[in-house]
């Protein structure tokens, strides 16, 4: 899995993303080689609650050149070099006439910034401190930024659902605005994909997952003015991908509920699977889990990320880049990601059948027949999943309660329901 990664992560890299524009679809096109994505394109000016969506934003070219002719910035060098959003410009400054339009990290004066300008026309470069620095303050300087905003464009977005017996669904959004940014962008639409893959060959799935990949902020609450009715009446549990692919230790942001059935099976497979994470409780910033939880929403939306955005100092620079990230640790998300999810897929209130003081389990094969050390922790988790069958307990209650793992757990209900002991509370 990790090999393929790369070599998709390779392929996008190196092309220019933002809320609308041709880089967005191209990124598409490729992210469809492995997930089934069905692509919508929304109309610039379209309202969305108190939002619109931006006129299409696209750009081909974009340099400084000092008096000598020579490129001192150059956006074919790395997408970072210009600001986001940039509307076209060209003509002749002076230094002081240019500094206005210069953006820089002077407390990491090696790096250059990602930034953006959406729903302010400007323009603008961006630069390491230390190439600032070396610039002459007496020189005169040509720029030239062919870029366009098209009021008559449109916004990609893209969804693809994997169908289950119920018409509940499991969300999973993440975005595709950010250039080249490795960690902040990149693993989340390739985490994706491949939790996408995983979901996609298994047979009997009992919840609908629906994938959405859309540019975060405007695209999340787009998707939201579609869907938001539907998903509070239908939405079971969901997840924002971002910041999956470094090597640190996992984070999970809760909901704002802080009790969701994401929150609840994200930390009892993290308490279960991790010597050390770290959680963070619900707060209105960050990204698109500000808009999935909104008060007017509210739905069950967490986030499990490796380290979380804007706490790593190579966030929004160009330090995030390959170098930054690690693909076994993107692989190790997937599957992170998919444990939890078998948790919530299996994650059902049991009945005992039979109540009325202990089942005769020896005659059934399920208790020793003579006392043999080794058993007794295998019959002491059995007897707690019979106590707690109650209708009242689901199965993230009784591992929290008997203080047995979910896997410990899991093998011992299916040989109860085999031998008709136990049985889902719905059926």
């Amino acid at each position: 899995m990790k090999d393929r990664m790369e070599a998709y992560f390779d392929r996008l890299w190196p092309i220019s993303r933002s809320l609308t524009g041709d880089g967005n679809r191209e990124s598409i096109e490729i992210l469809k080689e492995l997930i089934d994505l069905e692509v919508t394109e929304v109309p610039s000016g379209t309202q969305c609650f108190d939002w619109n969506v931006p006129p299409e934003w696209n750009i081909k070219e974009a340099w400084i050149k000092n008096s000598k002719g020579e490129k001192i910035v150059d956006f074919a060098d790395t997408n970072l070099h210009i600001l986001g959003y940039s509307v076209p410009f060209q003509g002749m400054l002076s230094f002081s006439e240019l500094k206005e339009h210069l953006y820089t990290l002077p407390e990491q004066p090696e790096l250059i910034p990602y930034l953006c300008s959406y729903y302010k026309e400007r323009w603008g470069f961006c630069l390491s401190h230390n190439q600032f620095l070396e610039l002459d303050t007496d020189d005169t300087y040509e720029v030239f930024i062919d870029s366009s905003l098209d009021p008559t464009g449109s916004m990609t977005i893209a969804e693809a659902v994997i169908k289950g017996t119920s018409e509940k669904e499991i969300l999973i959004s993440t975005y595709i605005c950010h250039p080249s940014m490795a960690n902040n962008e990149l693993s989340g639409p390739l985490v994706s994909a491949f939790i996408y893959n995983k979901l996609k060959e298994q047979k009997d799935l009992k919840y609908t997952y629906r994938f959405v990949f859309v540019p975060e902020t405007i695209g999340a609450i787009c998707i939201l003015s579609k869907y938001g009715d539907y998903w509070k009446k239908n939405l079971h549990a969901g997840f924002i991908l971002t910041c999956v692919g470094d090597p640190g230790n996992f984070t999970y942001k809760k909901s704002r509920r802080g009790d969701s059935i994401s929150d609840r099976a994200a930390l009892t497979i993290l308490n279960q699977t991790e010597e050390d994470f770290n959680l963070v409780e619900f707060f209105p910033n960050g990204s698109d889990e500000r808009q999935y939880c909104s008060p007017g929403f509210n739905l069950p939306m967490g986030s499990l990320m490796r380290t979380m955005y804007a706490v790593y100092p190579e966030y929004h620079t160009s330090a995030d880049n390959k170098d930054f990230i690690s693909f076994e640790a993107m692989e190790a998300s997937v599957n992170k990601y998919l444990e939890i999810i078998e948790l919530i897929e299996r994650n059902e209130k049991y009945i005992n059948t039979m109540p009325y003081g202990e089942p005769q389990l020896g005659k059934r094969g399920l208790y020793p027949t003579f006392t043999q050390t080794g058993n007794d922790d295998h019959i002491r988790a059995m007897m707690w999943i019979l106590n707690l069958a109650d209708g009242e307990h689901d199965l993230i209650a009784m591992s929290e309660i008997s203080k047995y793992p979910i896997k410990k757990l899991l093998p011992i209900i299916d040989k109860l329901i085999e031998n008709g002991i136990l049985e889902n509370e719905a059926s």
